[in-house]
Order: structure tokens, then sequence, then C-alpha cells
């Protein structure tokens, strides 16, 4: 039988978990709508779907990020770049969405 005190503090760190779950989840939502209207200017202006440059600067700002907070580097990079490929591949698909409605309309 477990201790009720001990039930208590993991119920208490469950919720906290799935706050942060929760709140995780808007943040991404929100930073792939910023990245999609970032896709349609690219994509009216001819842009390239990727930016190197960009990536590696937000990739090595993570990694300091994560370091402060304890945080593995190698996981918040790993994460990242599961990010940076999810918005490269919107971009693209963005990019031959807008080609075939500038086509359609010509």
């Amino acid at each position: 039988m477990i201790d009720p005190d001990v039930k208590a503090q993991l119920a208490s760190y469950r919720q906290s978990i799935d706050n942060i779950d929760a709140a995780l989840v808007h943040m991404l939502a929100e930073r792939f709508r910023c990245t999609k209207e970032v896709g349609l200017l690219k994509a009216k202006y001819n842009l390239p779907p990727a930016d190197p440059a960009r990536e590696e600067y937000q990739i090595e700002r993570l990694r300091q990020l994560a370091k402060t907070a304890n945080l593995d580097p190698d996981f918040a990079e790993k994460f990242l770049n599961f990010v940076i490929k999810e918005v490269i591949r919107h971009h693209e698909q963005i990019a031959a969405d807008h080609a075939e409605q500038s086509a359609a309309a010509r």
C-alpha cells in the first residue's frame, strides 16, 4: 500500500506535468502558426523554404538556453531539428500550393 503523502506528491507532480504538456502544445501551435505565415511570405516572394543560417542560429541559441536550464543540449538540439524539419516540410508544401494556385490563375 502506498503512503497517502506519497500519493498526494505523485498526483501533484503529475498535475504539473499535465499542465506543462498543455502549455507546450499551445506554444508549439503558436510557433507553427507563425512559421506558416513565414512560409506564405516565402512562397509569395519566391524565397527558399529553408534558411540554414537562421537554423544554425536557432540551434546554437537553444543549446545555450538548454545549458542555462540544466537540460541536455543534445536533446534540445534534436528536438529543434525535428521542429525545423517539420517547418521546412510545411514551407515546401505551401510553396507547391502557391505555385499551383499561381499557375491556375494564369
